[in-house]
């Protein structure tokens, strides 16, 4: 199905779907000031991926992927994480904790993990095991810088615009099941990619072993210092 569209195009369609998005997020959020801080990581998000589009074009895969996170990114900017009314568009889900914010944080592991694994892919080369590890490894250690950033801007900023964009409503543990939860959706997303390859990529095993071999055998670290001492410049 995704074939049967110009890479060009379905990235333009993409991109006039999210301008939507973007628009309706930005009329009259619930809070203006939270709004703008929860976008500006979204503005450079896409100013890396308009940027990278010419050397390294993702698949529509990952574009679809980014785009369905973004959207769902985009509904908590409007209303806030804490305030996403799910519960009034579908009653049997209401009571207790807002869990929105949970709900983008699985799915930070769950859509983002692949595009990583594209970019590992074709730009490190990597193959095997580390095809999957590094994906996961990325998106875990990204998910803690996150977190990170949040309690950064909530002291900077502090009162209500820093409560609305930390978002932990009173959980002392909010930042570790975030963490935990992006690591879960980014788990299960390189299972399900390494099934799939299972099934469909004849040398899997071998790649995998292979990814495993050692490639260097004798140490570095300070033999490697005393040899690079030792070797001569080369000739300019």
């Amino acid at each position: 199905m995704f074939r049967r569209i110009p890479h060009s195009r379905y990235l333009a369609i993409l991109g006039a779907l999210f301008v939507v998005v973007f628009t309706l997020s930005a009329i009259h959020p619930h809070h203006l000031s939270d709004w703008l801080l929860e976008n500006a990581l979204v503005v450079v998000g896409v100013a890396v991926l308009l940027a990278m589009r010419r050397r390294l074009s993702l698949s529509r895969i990952s574009y679809t992927l980014i785009y369905l996170f973004l959207c769902l990114h985009e509904l908590g900017a409007h209303y806030t994480y804490a305030e996403v009314p799910y519960a009034e568009w579908i009653p049997a889900l209401a009571g207790g904790r807002n869990h929105f914010d949970r709900l983008v944080h699985f799915a930070y592991g769950l859509l983002l993990a692949y595009p990583i694994r594209e970019v590992f892919l074709r730009v490190a080369d990597v193959r095997g095991f580390w095809g999957y590890f590094l994906p996961l490894d990325l998106t875990m250690s990204t998910s803690m810088l996150y977190e990170l950033i949040e309690w950064c801007a909530a002291e900077i900023f502090g009162g209500d615009l820093g409560i609305a964009y930390l978002g932990t409503q009173g959980d002392v543990w909010d930042a570790h099941k975030d963490m935990a939860l992006a690591s879960l959706g980014a788990l299960l997303a390189m299972i399900i990619t390494a099934l799939l390859n299972w099934r469909l990529q004849r040398d899997f095993a071998r790649e995998w072993v292979e990814s495993l071999r050692v490639k260097i055998p004798t140490p570095l670290g300070e033999d490697e210092i005393a040899r690079l001492r030792n070797t001569p410049p080369e000739e300019s």
